[in-house]
């Protein structure tokens, strides 16, 4: 049973209009909270993080500690497979495709024998000197941006002019001039 308002009733027909009103409004931001590019979505990182220079270092020969120390734990250490170890690591970023990065280390008895999968152990790396990194810092000019309808309402309400937003103690703490 919905609401009528009578012919002559001028509260009831601004309720009925203030009724669609809420409504157009309520179903507007339902709208606007249904839109998927407003959700965040997060990245989400799986495994052991495997890096160039981490698998640079893995030589031949080195002992399960040694690779252990260098690497990390294994992602998989099967217990049918024990002298192979897996890497893996997955980004899933919240929006774009997803990425990875694989490596396996086979032993014979205690020490490594090979690797192989996504990233290998670059040989020519080794013998080159450590380049030290270099950062460059770009700082964009600072621009002023006129205040916006809020801002400006905000100062209107506050009487205060839009240039005046520091704020000035009083009282002790004030400038002696």
């Amino acid at each position: 049973m919905g609401y009528y308002a009578a012919p002559g009733n001028i509260v009831g027909l601004l309720m009925q209009k203030l009724l669609i009103i809420i409504g157009l409004i309520a179903s507007l931001c339902l709208t606007v909270c249904s839109c998927s590019r407003l959700v965040h979505k997060i990245d989400v990182q799986q495994g052991n993080v495997i890096t160039q220079d981490e698998v640079n270092l893995l030589e031949p020969g080195m002992t399960r500690r040694q690779v252990q120390f260098i690497m990390g734990s294994p992602m998989i250490a099967d217990v049918f497979h024990q002298d192979r170890w897996d890497y893996v690591y997955v980004l899933w970023p919240g929006y774009g495709e997803p990425t990875g990065m694989r490596i396996t280390l086979f032993f014979d008895g205690d020490l490594l024998a090979e690797t192989s999968g996504t990233l290998h152990p670059d040989a020519a790396g080794q013998d080159a000197p450590a380049r030290p990194k270099q950062v460059t810092l770009v700082v964009p000019p600072e621009e002023r941006v006129p205040p916006g309808i809020l801002n400006r309402i905000w100062h209107w309400l506050t009487f205060r002019k839009a240039d005046e937003d520091s704020y000035v103690p009083k009282g002790r703490d004030a400038p002696q001039s």
